[in-house]
This record gives C-alpha cells, sequence and structure tokens, in this order.
C-alpha cells in the first residue's frame, strides 16, 4: 500500500483519521492488518457502526508504535562502516560526499562514518590499523603496501591515468626532463614518492631533491627550480598566485613515460573476505556519487564547500570546480566511460614492474588478488 493511500469509501470522522493515519504507517513498515481476521473485521469494514474515539486512539497509538519499531528496526538493520580519503575536504573526492549526501550508501545497506584525512594521517596505516574500513590511496603506494605485507584489496580505479606534473619557470631554462640535472626540485616524500624516484630514475638524472609537503610556497618563493603538482590541485594554485600558463614549463609525468595511475578505493582482505556484498555496495554507491557529482556539477560544489568549510580548508568556488572538472577527465579519459572504476592489468602490470625496477618491491603481487572490483 502507498504513502498516498485513500479509504475507497465515505467514513465517519474517527474511521477517516484511523484510514489517513495508519495508510503512511502501514506503506513503511511493509504490513497492514488482514480484514479476514476477526479482530479487525470491526476496523476494516466501513458498514459497521463507527469506533469510539478511545478505541481508534488506542488503535492509533499502537500504529504508531509499530511504525516507529519498524523505522528503527530499518536503521539497525545498516552496516556500519567507515570510509578515510587520503586528504582534506575537496573535489577529488566529491564522489563519496556527494553518495552520503544523496543516500546512495544508506540505499545499499551502510551506514558510512566519513573519517577526516589529510596532513599527519596515513590513510593505508588506519586501515592496517582498524581504524577505518575503507579508504583512498594511489595505486603506486597501494601496491608497496601489499608487496610489503598489508594485505589490502582495490575495490575501484578512480582516476585512470597521472595527473602528476613538474612545474618550472621558463625563465629557469627548463623546457624537458634532462634540464632538471643537479637542478633543485621540490618532491613529496613519503607515500608520494614512488613515481618520483621512478622518474628520476627513468631519464637517469640527478637533482637535490628538497622535501614538499602541503603547499607550493617553496616555488612561488624561489627555493626549488621546479615542483611537484597535481593538475587538478597546485597547478591551478601556482596560476591562481599569479602566473600565466606561458610564462610556465610543465612536464607531464603521464607524457615522459611515468603513467601511474592514482587514487584508487581500498579495503582490508580481510573485510573483503568476511563481508564482500557490503566492500562491493560502497563501490558501487561510491561510482554513482561520482556519475551524480559529474551531472549535476553546480549541486557538488556546495556540497564539496560545506564539507571544505567545515574542515576549515580555506579553499574557493573557483578552486573546486577546476578540481571537478578535472577529476571528470581523469576518471573518464576522452569520454571514455567503459573505463570508470576499473583497474586494467595492463595499467598495473605497468607500475608494479616499474617499482621493482628501482627495487621499491621485490616481487609483483597477483592481479586477481589484488583487484575485486567491476571488470
Amino acid at each position: 500500500m502507498s504513502d498516498t493511500y485513500e479509504p475507497r469509501v465515505k467514513t465517519v470522522p474517527n474511521q477517516r483519521l484511523l484510514y489517513s493515519l495508519c495508510g503512511p504507517i502501514a506503506g513503511a513498515c511493509r504490513t497492514w492488518p488482514d480484514c479476514s481476521d476477526t479482530a479487525f473485521q470491526e476496523t476494516c469494514n466501513p458498514t459497521k457502526p463507527n469506533l469510539s474515539r478511545p478505541t481508534a486512539i488506542a488503535i492509533l497509538l499502537t500504529l504508531f508504535i509499530m511504525g516507529g519499531w519498524c523505522c528503527a528496526y530499518g536503521q539497525a538493520s545498516l552496516r556500519p562502516v567507515t570510509f578515510m580519503p587520503q586528504w582534506i575536504p575537496q573535489a577529488q573526492f566529491a564522489g563519496y560526499m556527494v553518495a552520503q549526501e544523496k543516500g546512495f550508501y544508506r540505499e545499499a545497506g551502510l551506514d558510512v562514518t566519513h573519517l577526516t584525512g589529510g596532513p599527519g594521517k596515513n590513510c593505508f596505516a588506519s586501515l592496517a590499523a582498524e581504524e577505518t574500513t575503507f579508504c583512498t590511496g594511489w595505486l603506486s603506494t597501494a601496491i608497496l603496501q601489499r608487496a610489503a605485507g598489508l594485505r589490502l584489496v582495490n575495490l575501484a580505479q578512480m582516476i585512470q591515468r597521472s595527473s602528476l606534473l613538474l612545474v618550472a619557470k621558463k625563465s629557469s631554462g627548463i623546457r624537458e626532463p634532462k634540464d632538471i640535472e643537479n637542478k633543485r626540485v621540490g618532491f613529496w616524500v613519503g607515500d608520494f614518492d614512488a613515481p618520483g624516484l621512478f622518474f628520476l630514475k627513468k631519464h637517469n638524472l640527478r637533482v637535490q631533491v628538497i622535501p614538499n609537503y602541503t603547499t607550493v610556497t617553496v616555488f612561488l618563493t624561489g627555493a626549488v627550480d621546479a615542483v611537484a603538482a597535481m593538475w587538478y590541485n597546485e597547478y591551478h594554485t601556482i596560476l591562481n598566485c599569479g602566473f600565466n600558463p606561458d610564462e610556465l614549463s610543465v612536464l607531464k609525468f603521464a607524457d615522459t613515460g611515468v603513467n601511474f595511475p592514482e587514487d584508487g578505493l581500498y579495503c582490508s582482505e580481510e573485510m573483503f573476505a568476511s563481508d564482500p556484498e557490503a566492500c562491493l555496495a560502497f563501490a558501487e554507491a561510491s561510482l554513482k556519487g561520482w556519475k551524480h557529482a559529474f551531472d549535476h556539477p553546480d549541486e557538488t560544489i556546495e556540497i564539496v564547500m560545506r564539507h571544505a568549510r567545515d574542515a576549515n580548508t580555506g579553499t574557493n568556488v573557483a578552486h573546486q570546480r577546476w578540481m571537478l572538472a578535472a577529476m571528470k577527465d581523469l576518471m573518464t579519459p576522452d569520454g571514455n566511460d567503459e573505463v570508470f572504476g576499473r583497474l586494467s592489468e595492463e595499467d598495473y602490470r605497468r607500475v608494479s614492474e616499474a617499482l621493482k625496477e628501482v627495487n621499491l618491491i621485490r616481487e609483483i603481487p597477483e592481479y586477481t588478488k589484488f583487484y575485486r572490483g567491476p571488470r
């Protein structure tokens, strides 16, 4: 019975009230008294004398209690899980925020708590310590972790190609990889250093590595000759600081033989083995969130900005719009929806072999055990 239940016959006031209020409760609980039951014939048969007010009130109270119990039962049946992105709230993680806001996770039977990522927080360490159920992270980092013994699995590969850049001022004379020989280069260290290490080895370069963490200040102040940046984030920040694109040299890792897909969605192998349905449901709901985000950019930016303000990130709408547009291109390169959320074995092998070449791993983890997402 739908929530817009209307009685088929005219009733006296008490009966009309009973029908109008009991119909929605019955629809919510998916139950309704059987009119063939003798106990309910008096209430179901509109040809009988109208109910007394005390009787009607008693039945209404009972049904309200039943309705509340049904709703509470539905709430309790949701599987509680947690999710931690690898960085602060921004459009890089818009799909997950949208999935939460639009109720996609709840539709999938999940009660999701979003944890805050960012500086000083290691998503894979949190996954290993069972502090989070799901997290995001770079593919290269995840392979390193799996090879080192952390039994994690990839549920969906979001970013399909590298968005990593080296940015330099053209006035520095840097135009191609060989030009950074013996230069000062700002690189991220720790979980994000694998692509940079392979870049240097591939091009046989020796540079002075300047550790860089959360800003591009080292580049803006001239402390480095070139700096690592993400196309969807730091590069746009540099432009917003007053540089014109034609003043900059941009070396795209993807175009220089270091095409490492980045953000993926992960959980522990133990979690996947114990509840694969919940894991795949989380991945599917997240992808649904991303599709909605790309189809409704204005709504998405409002959601992202609300989360960003709550976390005091200091961002702005223009930057988040740039980031969301970049994420769409990175997740569906050239508009190719067929690769959406998928980790190809070719990409996996290319990154794994590169890590092995620079002695970051000894053996390549098995692809079919590492990747459990959509095929």
